[in-house]
């Protein structure tokens, strides 16, 4: 069973997203799509279980987050959950095509991808992987009690408000 928390903090996720964002653009600017390997495995740790044994996580927790004064910001956990199986699913097929020396088309295309969504998520605060869960549920596939803050943005806004107190 997953440990994947209801809600999370909005500030630290995108403060993920811009670690993940510098190793993509690193990756995609040098060719060194080895690094695919070790976000594969940190995206694939979040997915499963949560941001509790993701070393970016953790580092964003322990050495960035601290230092940004912004108050923390409660947002759904289920979508950051699929997104990061999304880029789980990226990383892995990015680097299949890397070892095989398989389309290297394909192979820039999707490490481009893999730059602009962690860019939009830390600089815009747009989640492509939420926009797709959102429409997941709109389309019934995704049912609504698998993520009640997302269904009713009053549960996660009453959430907040009894925290803080």
């Amino acid at each position: 069973m997953s440990r994947f928390p209801r809600v999370v903090d909005d500030v630290s996720v995108r403060l993920i997203a811009a670690v993940v964002l510098v190793l993509t653009v690193l990756a995609l600017a040098t060719g060194a799509w080895w690094l695919y390997a070790p976000l594969l495995l940190d995206f694939a740790l979040r997915a499963a279980v949560g941001p509790q044994v993701s070393p970016v996580a953790q580092g964003v927790d322990r050495w960035l987050r601290p230092r940004v004064a912004a108050a923390r910001q409660p947002t759904a956990g289920a979508p950051k959950r699929f997104a990061a199986t999304i880029g789980a699913v990226m990383s892995a097929v990015i680097l299949l095509l890397w070892a095989t020396g398989a389309a290297q088309p394909l192979l820039l295309v999707l490490g481009a991808a893999m730059v602009l969504f962690p860019a939009l998520e830390s600089i815009l605060g747009i989640c492509v992987g939420c926009l797709g869960f959102a429409g997941l549920m709109r389309l019934g596939v995704v049912p609504a009690e698998v993520c009640l803050e997302c269904a009713d943005i009053t549960l996660r806004q009453r959430r907040t408000v009894s925290s803080d107190l």
